[in-house]
């Protein structure tokens, strides 16, 4: 039986994310996804924040998602919208477009690769040795790979499987979320009861009737039905308007929880089977692909031999924090939107000082996402930051730095005398050397303007590992760490 590199449980954003990210490093991955086919149910999440569409950019696919979405200035903290339209970003706005848009183009992506994707493979279980993985799949098939990677979701068979723990908090509230036809059009838009945040609205000319409404009852387990809804619709609007044809019903709930490691052997976890929280700030999907192009690469080199296993443990280290971090958050917010008079007058307390530019700003970069800066070393600010997409200049014109990025390799950036960095040249296989110009001002979200660096040392998914400030000190320390031994 042949195995693949890679198998990846999950083909929702996460999943495809990570998938495209292997293939680019010419990795044989293959993705085993439950449903039936790519057609996903309803419309589920409602965007990108303004990080994820720059890792779309990095990758050349932005522009896809662009074409079909709509712009908007929703980076919200508990309600309290955030303004980022002076972010020096090339996206400073979250781009609104259902997650049923979002899987259709990022499959065609998938499949430009030549990532095969095969539906109706539910993971059922695993056992790994120490060169690979076998795979049970219902029905039962097996399969073979080198690792295998949980992106099914925060009930992740691949996780308990894998024995991990999944600590937490229980939760507090219950959500429905569906969209339905009516027989008498309610009133749109936003209501707030004893119960918490409830609301109607279309989709679109045509399009079924979108319902959040929170139950009563706390209601943590089960599917629920058309009847389930329509209970909790007549305790907040005193009818269900003649509610029928469902799409789809979703339930989901405050609970919060994080898995203690992202990885046991051969087997790694990303995306809502690494972590899951209430929606508040629409973080999830983002902190799902942020975890793809982290790990995709670390994994294509590990595989290819390039670098050492000990590479994978620096996923954890990156971003298990990073998810803590956006977890805390959430919880705050779920906290500051109950309708009680005291929790109101916190918010309207914290929305005032949002309206203060240091504030406002520190929320918004970390609502959306452009604040995270991993634990690499280094003084410089930009160390372990994203990489600003610059306007770069050469003798044969202007690039933009994130067109370096385009085929997920690493890049080093030398803004100063050209060669000057020939330390860098037996990496020269597998990152790209770059002499070029740039006379603008760095700076970054949430942080302001920064010392202009003399060269950069850019990762595939964007962060910067290392920056010069007229010298190589380091260079090859760095060099060596990320991206192997010299050859």
């Amino acid at each position: 039986m042949s195995a693949r590199e890679v198998l990846i449980a999950g083909g929702g954003p996460t999943g495809m994310m990570l998938a495209g990210e292997l293939a680019l490093a010419g990795i044989d991955v293959a993705i085993l996804e439950r449903r039936p086919g790519q057609e996903l149910a309803g419309s589920r999440a409602g965007g990108l924040h303004s990080r994820g569409i720059e890792l779309l950019d990095q990758r050349g696919i932005a522009e896809r998602f662009l074409d079909e979405g709509t712009p908007a200035q929703a980076a919200m903290f508990a309600s309290i919208m955030l303004d980022i339209s002076d972010f020096p970003t090339r996206h400073p706005y979250a781009l609104g477009l259902w997650q049923n848009h979002i899987e259709r183009i990022m499959a065609s992506w998938v499949a430009e690769l030549g990532v095969p994707t095969e539906y109706g493979s539910e993971v059922v279980g695993f056992a790994q040795d120490e060169d690979g993985v076998e795979v049970e799949l219902s029905g039962g098939r097996t399969m073979r790979a080198g690792y295998l990677v949980g992106c099914d979701g925060g009930r992740s068979i691949v996780r308990k499987a894998a024995g991990i723990d999944f600590p937490g908090w229980d939760p507090t509230v219950s959500n429905l979320i569906a969209e339905v036809e009516v027989e008498v059009e309610p009133e749109y838009g936003i209501t707030h009861t004893a119960l918490g945040i409830s609301s109607l609205n279309r989709m679109g000319d045509g399009e079924p009737l979108r319902v959040l409404v929170t139950e009563q009852e706390l209601t943590a387990e089960g599917e629920p039905t058309l009847a389930d809804l329509s209970e909790a619709m007549v305790r907040v609007y005193g009818t269900d308007y003649g509610i029928h044809s469902p799409t789809w019903i979703s339930r989901f709930t405050d609970m919060t929880r994080q898995a203690a490691s992202y990885r046991e052997g051969r087997v790694l976890l990303a995306g809502d089977s690494a972590h899951i929280h209430y929606p508040a700030g629409g973080q999830g999907l983002q902190n799902g692909m942020q975890d793809a192009v982290n790990l995709g690469w670390k994994l294509a080199q590990v595989i290819r031999g390039t670098s050492p296993e000990s590479l994978l443990d620096t996923y954890q280290a990156e971003r298990h924090p990073a998810a803590a971090r956006a977890i805390r958050h959430t919880m705050a917010q779920t906290a500051m939107q109950r309708p009680e008079a005291r929790i109101e007058a916190l918010r309207g307390a914290i929305a005032e000082a949002m309206e203060m530019e240091e504030p406002r700003k520190h929320f918004a970069a970390l609502i959306s996402g452009l604040d995270i800066q991993y634990d690499l070393g280094g003084e410089h600010p930009l160390v372990g930051r994203r990489m600003p997409d610059l306007d770069l200049t050469i003798a044969a014109g202007e690039f933009r730095a994130y067109s370096l990025l385009h085929e997920a390799r690493p890049a080093l950036i030398n803004l100063g005398d050209q060669g000057s960095l020939d330390i860098a040249r037996p990496w020269a296989k597998r990152v790209q050397l770059v002499d070029a110009g740039y006379d603008g001002p760095w700076d970054l979200p949430g942080v302001g303007e920064v010392d202009a660096p003399a060269a950069v040392l850019v990762r595939p998914d964007g962060h910067v590992a290392w920056v010069g400030t007229g010298e190589d000190t380091g260079l090859a320390d760095s060099l060596r760490r990320w991206f192997g031994e010299a050859h």
